[in-house]
């Protein structure tokens, strides 16, 4: 891989996993959003990685007019580079997810390199009540739920974004989406760096164990050779372990309430910031740099901030 001489910190301030009964830290509204998306990337995130929610219910939503609502805003006050999801949330059709994206033509886009099973249930399980209709039968839903993202559905994302010079983190799973983005890399579909994000710890993917970690990491060093920067995610009480060892072996790390809603055991954390600002200390105390916002640009080799269209 890349290995990056300066850390690149992703932080995702809301997602679509987790519901607002969970934390009561959770950005929900336009204010919300806005708020922790500025302080995360004072507290040093080079990148913001962006979902919408309902701001009645903080129901996951797919609206270009709610994201309209609050990517201007961090705009006008951060440098950093803003990174729209095109993951959605549980149940939107692939004309759903990929329309804020669309609109707002960003620096970078998620992208989801595989279908998978995408079980969430067990959250529900903890939680005696809720305070939205939606949130129960949203979790139990996943366990006879697949996240679909076929051949024919990634490349018309990878195609459709890519025209307008968005540039991708690539989600991988599992070892098999891996093998997928070096799919499309061989067709030209998608060309270097890659931002090769390795998740851990969702049920129906791999597994939050380092030896996982470093299998994914060889296989991309396999097929990538030195044309990607590798950057982790983890899920849970896994986030701070997975992240710190990404960066230890020269990867980057992302954080925010989208991945973890702690700051420690059995501690909430209060905002993305808060965990923006722990990693950062781990990583000062191994006396590793972190990115700024122009350093990751250069190093993804983006369009730059002037270049979106918001």
């Amino acid at each position: 891989m890349q290995k990056a001489s300066k850390i690149i910190i992703t932080c995702a301030v809301t997602g679509s996993i987790h519901t607002p009964t969970m934390s009561p830290y959770l950005p929900v509204t336009h204010e919300e959003i806005t708020r922790d998306a500025v302080a995360a990337a004072e507290a040093g995130a080079a990148m913001i990685h962006l979902h919408a929610r309902d701001p009645e219910t903080g129901k996951p939503s797919p609206s270009p007019d709610i994201f309209k609502q609050f990517l201007p805003r961090i705009k006008q006050q951060t440098a950093a580079i803003l990174n729209i999801s095109t993951g959605g949330g549980l149940g939107m059709t692939l004309d759903e997810r990929l329309a804020a994206a669309k609109w707002a033509q960003p620096e970078v886009a998620s992208m989801n390199m595989g279908s998978m099973n995408f079980n969430i249930s067990g959250a529900a399980a903890k939680i005696k009540e809720f305070k939205f209709d939606w949130e129960r039968p949203y979790l139990e839903s996943t366990t006879d739920f697949i996240l679909s993202n076929t051949f024919r559905q990634i490349e018309r994302g990878m195609t459709e974004l890519g025209d307008l010079g968005t540039r991708f983190e690539f989600e991988c799973y599992d070892v098999s989406h891996l093998y997928t983005l070096s799919h499309f890399a061989e067709k030209g579909v998608v060309k270097p760096p890659f931002f090769i994000q390795c998740i851990f710890g969702i049920l129906g993917g791999v597994g939050a164990d380092p030896e996982n970690l470093m299998h994914m990491k060889a296989t991309a060093d396999r097929l990538f050779g030195a044309d990607y920067y590798l950057s982790v995610l983890a899920a849970g009480r896994h986030q701070l372990p997975f992240v710190t060892l990404s960066a230890i072996l020269g990867g980057n790390v992302r954080v925010g309430l989208e991945d973890s809603l702690y700051a420690g055991k059995g501690k909430l954390a209060t905002s993305s910031a808060e965990q923006v600002n722990k990693i950062r200390r781990i990583l000062d105390e191994l006396s590793l740099e972190i990115a700024s916002p122009e350093e990751a640009r250069s190093m993804l080799q983006t369009k730059g901030g002037n270049n979106v269209g918001f």
